[in-house]
């Protein structure tokens, strides 16, 4: 799954524990209803945030995980969390002629003909 928007917020990596760490990450998306959705990246995925800036489009790869928990009490309760793998930046650059096409023709070159006879016929069988 993805997520494809502009980066709202980059939080500051959490040491959980000896062996744990996380980083936030919130994307705004770009449709009639914008959702701010946030991202966790884990464990060494977490340095992958650090060459991206707030307001940049991202295109981000993630997992839905989910957990049961059962308190104390024994109230069970269910957790989702949205895990990110990947992100990319996407580019928002207008296409421009590349060296290797040739630049387009110029309009007079499609200029209608006007020594069309339409009683000439082709040979053509269409």
């Amino acid at each position: 799954m993805e997520v494809i928007g502009k980066i709202k917020v980059i939080g500051a990596t959490q040491d959980v524990s000896a062996s744990f760490k996380k980083r936030e990450l919130v994307v705004t998306t770009e449709e009639q209803y914008p959702q701010h959705i946030s991202v966790e990246f884990q464990q060494a995925k977490v340095d992958d945030l650090n060459s991206y800036q707030v307001g940049e489009q991202v295109k981000v790869s993630i997992n839905l995980r989910g957990r049961e928990w059962t308190s104390p009490q024994g109230e069970v309760k269910h957790f989702n969390t949205i895990t990110g793998w990947r992100i990319e930046r996407l580019s928002n650059a207008a296409p421009t002629n590349s060296p290797e096409m040739p630049p387009a023709p110029a309009a007079e070159a499609f200029a209608p003909a006007t020594d069309f006879k339409e009683e000439e016929h082709d040979d053509l069988p269409f």
